[in-house]
């Protein structure tokens, strides 16, 4: 049993080199948003939670994202240090949200 776990590892660890590597820099805040604002989009209006329960649920430690809901366009941006942010709308059931560009 030990074998197959350990060439189960060695080969995602294999899957995961190689091939075009994504260079960050300055990645947590970039992260943090773009996570903050897809979350809360899919417990407002995929899981359709009010907003008190969605921001604290999305809260991370420490603050350093900040939202703005749009309900009516179904949508949330999430900003961190006037720098960084992301955007998510919600598509349909289906689709769920996704991150807008």
């Amino acid at each position: 049993m030990k074998r197959a776990a350990w060439l189960g590892i060695a080969a995602g660890l294999v899957a995961c080199e190689g091939g075009d590597r994504r260079l960050y820099d300055n990645n947590d805040l970039r992260l943090v948003t773009a996570y903050t604002a897809k979350d809360a989009c899919s417990c407002l209006f995929v899981a359709e939670q009010d907003e008190a329960f969605c921001r604290a649920w999305v809260q991370a430690s420490p603050a350093v994202a900040h939202l703005r809901i749009d309900a009516e366009r179904k949508e949330v941006e999430a900003s961190a240090l006037l720098l960084w942010g992301a955007r998510a709308r919600f598509v349909d059931a289906r689709t769920g949200c996704v991150l807008a560009e």
